[in-house]
């Protein structure tokens, strides 16, 4: 079940073939998460979060030793609301 009902999260990949059996996207329909695809042969699509994920990496997590799920869920909170609000882009 979605934690925060007022959140619509969604999870985009590949059409690897994982991501397309049965119980896998029951699953996700159970946690309120809703599936989102590549279209087949463009890699393109999934380049904008490529490229925050790596600035993410880079500018924030490999400088940390992070010890547990809580601490991560924090430093990721206060980097996006940097990323968000903060940053001159």
């Amino acid at each position: 079940q979605n934690i925060v009902p007022s959140l619509k999260p969604i999870l985009h990949s590949d059409q690897g073939w994982h991501y397309q059996l049965k119980y896998y996207r029951d699953t996700l329909k159970t946690m309120g998460i809703e599936q989102s695809m590549s279209r087949k042969g463009n890699c393109h699509d999934n380049a904008p979060i490529e490229s925050f994920f790596n600035l993410l990496k880079r500018e924030c997590l490999y400088r940390y030793n992070i010890d547990d799920l809580t601490e991560l869920k924090n430093i990721v909170a206060k980097y996006i609301n940097w990323y968000n609000n903060k940053r001159i882009s």
